[in-house]
């Protein structure tokens, strides 16, 4: 009897809104699915704005009413011959079950499922369903108050759950993300200095500040950033060091 394959299951956790959670997993995920040709999934458990769903609905609306989007949309879809990939909606408590359930059901096992969750440890299930995400990874800016409470959660994950063996985790990597070239490097250094002595993953690549973070389905000279249904247009990932980013991703993941 031949065992199905299990997909990796990531997550974009943080324990502070607004550092880049949902927009790393949406670009990472439209990149992989469309560009590189893995099977993808994601789970949005983040209840209750469910904002890649929101996104998803968002998206499908653009690309129907520009006729640029249209063609990009209708031509890579005709290239990869697959569909668009698949965002559920569950919660946190739930979305292990879902996941098994989704798998042994399917026809074409993911090679990755996306989680994204809650930014907050306080709601149920979260922890559980954490340590049994495979790779985790925590976008973190120069700000005290996201340094301390993304660093003690990541703390325990790592140096009590993960030492202990209570987890399924392999791997929490954290990242610099919205990197201000005008800020002092010395600040950086002083901040990754404590990740390295808390015995933290910090992972090279930062990426760099930008507006197009804050955007979504933005269509820019016939370029696309943010969308569901859309990779990143490469000279835009260049330019956020994202392409570095995944590069790197992929190595820590071993896809």
């Amino acid at each position: 009897m031949t065992t199905k394959k299990q997909p990796t299951i990531i997550a974009f956790s943080t324990q502070k809104g607004g550092v880049g959670k949902s927009t790393f997993t949406t670009l990472i995920a439209s990149i992989l699915h469309y560009r590189m040709g893995y099977q993808v999934t994601v789970f949005d458990c983040d209840f209750p704005q469910y904002s890649l769903l929101q996104m998803r609905e968002r998206d499908l609306k653009t690309v129907m009413q520009n006729e640029i989007l249209k063609k990009m949309a209708h031509k890579q879809f005709t290239s990869i011959n697959k569909k668009a990939y698949p965002i559920f909606q569950s919660k946190a408590d739930q979305v292990l079950d879902e996941i098994k359930m989704y798998v042994e059901g399917s026809e074409i096992t993911p090679d990755i499922i996306f989680l994204d969750l809650p930014g907050t440890v306080n709601t149920t299930g979260i922890l559980q369903t954490l340590t049994n995400v495979h790779y985790i990874f925590s976008p973190i800016t120069a700000d005290r108050v996201v340094l301390e409470s993304t660093l003690s959660f990541t703390d325990v994950l790592t140096n009590v759950l993960m030492k202990e063996n209570q987890t399924g985790i392999r791997g929490i990597h954290l990242f610099w993300n919205q990197v201000d070239g005008r800020e002092k490097t010395m600040l950086y250094k002083n901040y990754s200095k404590v990740i390295s002595d808390l015995g933290l993953q910090l992972m090279e690549t930062t990426i760099t500040d930008s507006k197009r973070f804050r955007k979504e389905g933005e269509l820019v000279a016939k370029t696309v950033f943010r969308s569901t249904l859309l990779p990143a247009d490469p000279k835009l990932l260049v330019q956020c060091r994202l392409d570095q980013f995944i590069e790197e991703f992929l190595k820590i993941v071993k896809l």
